[in-house]
């Protein structure tokens, strides 16, 4: 018996050991597999999202012989960067492989006409170019690349084609020196100047037979208004509205092609100067949609230009943003084809890569051997195409996958085209194929934090102040039913909160808008009328209640204060507000009126942040040492003053943590916000206005982003910023509560 003992006795410390080792390994590997699992969260987070941020590369491409004895007027690369076509002044178009440098395809570019002494392109994005003949005349041509895969081989077969052959386009009586043209559904538009110095403008209006489909143009000659100073250059915006004039010295003249004088004159909509440190100019060109004006000066300036509507109803040429040159003068410039970025060639060989709405110049290479020959980029903006002015042909690749994220863009005002003013806004996607993404940060930022404020607003005081009644006044027998109660809220999921919201409670606030008003006004004010009257009670009646039973008395009060202030909405909404709140406050507040608004969110969220707060408040209280509230007690207190002098602080930082966890709880809710709020991406403080969260846009756009796209990577960034939010947050309440620990831990 004895040896037994002995083997038992031995053998229980070292069980225990045991025990504590594992427990130890256990909780140690537990941690550190969340901070493992954080970690990698957050540096996955990164790997996605720092290419939005890099620069961009150029690489030359295997150097190939020319075919070519002279430089182009005009040159282009298909999609596939396989395939070139040039323009010659002998009225020859060529088609020719990048690779090899071998020729394709000649076709003859309306000879009968005469050498060609200028050609234009009608856009970036389109392949339709125009040609001005030394006899005055202008023919229009396509380049088209017809792709066909035959035994799986990917084979492109370009080939031209003249545009209203029919047509007689003849804008001058000599040779042209300079074209611009625009076409849209209704007309086609050449301005032109001659060897003489002649700016000519005309118009020719479309219209389409509906039995036979045959189209017809009748010619327009447009009378310009006198312009100063010698013609450097001109443009036509896509929309067939502004003409766009500048001079030798820098001055432009906007010209409305669709209003005229009372002599019949085409009307100036602006005038001014391009440069502000002077010069002349040196290059100028469309960006992608016709809109903005680049503009480049002998003394290294490069600007964007607009118009926009004035206070007056009259719009004016706007210089919205300068682009860092580093004094490089610019020679050539050309626009992307599908993005509102460009490239800019300077006279020294120095290649610069531009976004216009990121603000950001992501490329500056001064060592490439560029001539003073046609150049080209590809539809995709991966390669850049020069035939040298003796000739010969080069081609870079260039990698430039996300140009339109910059930290100005994302935070700061952008001032987009077709806009007055610069704004902060998010529209990713639209049905238009012009359509620039914006992607500002800042209205969701600020509905995120919206969605907390009034949400916090709404629980806070009623969690904080339940859980000092539940933990410190009430009965133990009626705590141990209504804390479970209220926890048990939390399990609720919440998406059927957002249903509520959405569906039933959105459409009961805005059809009983006075009586939610009147019911959070009166409830306060009824709750303390109450119990005013309560405590005047004799003493005998007030005791029928068992002490820590009180709130049960108020459960009938505030039914009767909800049911009378939803019984006398008509009545109240008659008498002050004309029979309609919700018009009332638009149109003598000014303030507008969305369904689906903060308040909405603000109540459903705070149903599902009340118990996360309640909860851990009210431990907190509860777990105050009863020696230290006795003491108080015992030393003259009353029982609020030992609530808040003593109870209180040594509470706080549970209290704190709680408050901080709601918070967090609010700033990364997802499926109430994004059925009760609009998911409108404004910034507006207006309670009753909608809002769209980092959170809610994320769950919205993810699904529908095309993978490795600047917009699937802008939407992890939204998800990194949302995270160093929240672990900026966490951080914070930490150090705040060990203060708080510390500051009150000795009491």
């Amino acid at each position: 018996m004895s040896i037994l003992s002995e083997h038992v006795s031995s053998f229980t410390p070292r069980w225990r050991r045991f025990k504590d080792r594992l427990a130890t390994v256990s909780v140690t590997a537990g941690g550190a597999s969340v901070l493992g699992a954080i970690l990698l969260i957050f540096f996955y987070l990164l790997y996605e999202v720092l290419p939005l941020f890099g620069s961009a590369d150029v690489e030359p491409r295997a150097e190939v012989a020319s075919p070519f004895a002279s430089a182009p007027l005009y040159l282009a690369v298909e999609e596939q960067t396989e395939i070139g076509f040039a323009v010659f002044s002998n009225s020859s178009g060529s088609f020719f492989q990048l690779d090899s440098g071998e020729v394709l395809l000649t076709s003859d570019m309306a000879s009968e006409l005469g050498a060609v002494t200028a050609v234009a392109e009608e856009s970036p994005a389109k392949r339709m170019i125009a040609l001005a003949h030394e006899s005055g005349a202008v023919s229009l041509y396509a380049h088209e690349y017809r792709l066909s895969y035959p035994d799986g081989n990917r084979v492109i077969t370009p080939r031209i084609e003249r545009s209203y052959p029919a047509l007689d386009l003849r804008v001058a009586n000599a040779p042209v020196t300079q074209l611009a043209v625009g076409e849209t559904d209704d007309a086609l538009v050449l301005i032109s100047l001659n060897a003489v110095g002649v700016l000519q403008a005309q118009r020719f209006n479309r219209s389409e037979n509906f039995m036979t489909g045959e189209v017809s143009f009748d010619a327009e000659l447009l009378t310009l208004p006198p312009l100063a100073g010698e013609t450097a250059a001109f443009h036509v915006d896509e929309d067939l509205r502004w003409l766009y004039h500048i001079d030798t010295k820098g001055g432009f003249t906007v010209i409305n092609l669709r209003q005229r004088d009372a002599m019949g004159k085409l009307e100036v909509a602006s005038r001014g100067e391009l440069f502000d440190r002077g010069g002349q100019l040196s290059e100028s060109a469309m960006l992608l949609g016709g809109i903005s004006l680049l503009v480049a000066s002998d003394r290294g300036e490069l600007v964007q230009y607009f118009m926009v509507r004035d206070g007056e109803g009259g719009h004016h040429l706007q210089r919205v943003r300068e682009f860092d040159t580093d004094g490089i003068v610019i020679t050539t410039l050309l626009p992307e084809h599908r993005r509102k970025g460009f490239l800019a060639l300077g006279r020294q060989g120095e290649v610069q890569v531009y976004h216009t709405t990121a603000h950001r110049r992501l490329l500056s290479e001064s060592a490439l051997p560029l001539g003073g020959g046609a150049a080209a980029i590809s539809p995709r903006a991966d390669a850049l195409l020069l035939v040298d002015s003796d000739g010969s042909l080069r081609s870079w690749h260039i990698d430039n996958e996300h140009p339109d994220i910059s930290w100005s863009a994302l935070w700061t005002e952008v001032w987009y085209e077709s806009y007055d003013e610069p704004e902060y806004v998010w529209q990713s996607s639209a049905s238009d194929n012009d359509f620039e993404p914006k992607y500002s940060f800042a209205p969701l930022a600020f509905g995120t934090l919206k969605a907390a404020f009034y949400t916090m607003m709404i629980a806070a005081p009623l969690a904080i102040c339940g859980a000092i009644y539940t933990a410190y006044f009430m009965a133990p027998a009626l705590r141990r039913k209504i804390k479970p109660m209220i926890e048990l809220m939390e399990a609720l999921p919440t998406v059927i909160l957002g249903f509520l919201a959405g569906l039933w409670l959105a459409p009961l606030i805005e059809d009983k808008l006075t009586a939610v008003i009147t019911l959070m006004l009166a409830l306060p004010f009824g709750v303390i009328l109450f119990a005013f009257l309560w405590s005047r009670l004799p003493r005998a009646i007030r005791s029928w209640v068992p002490e820590g039973w009180h709130a049960a008395v108020l459960i009938p009060v505030v039914i009767f204060i909800g049911y009378a202030s939803f019984a006398s909405n008509d009545v109240l909404e008659l008498l002050l507000f004309n029979g309609d709140m919700r018009n009332w406050i638009t149109s003598e507040l000014g303030i507008s009126f969305d369904q689906r608004n903060a308040l909405v969110v603000g109540i459903a969220m705070g149903m599902a942040v009340i118990p996360t707060i309640f909860s851990i408040s009210e431990d907190a209280i509860f777990s105050v040492p009863k020696h230290l509230s006795y003491g108080s007690l015992a030393l003259g207190a009353t029982p609020w003053q030992t609530l808040v002098g003593v109870v209180i602080p040594t509470a706080s930082p549970g209290i704190f943590s709680g408050l901080m966890i709601g918070l967090g709880r609010a700033v990364g809710e997802t499926m109430i916000v994004l059925m009760a709020t609009g998911n409108t991406p404004i910034i507006d403080i207006n309670i009753f206005e909608g809002m769209r969260t980092l959170s809610a846009n994320i769950a919205v756009e993810v699904p529908e982003a095309e993978v490795d796209s600047t917009h699937y990577r802008v939407l992890f960034l939204a998800a990194f910023v949302l995270f160093m939010f929240t672990f900026m947050v966490n951080t914070v309440a930490e150090l705040v509560r060990q203060r708080l620990r510390i500051k009150y831990g000795s009491l």
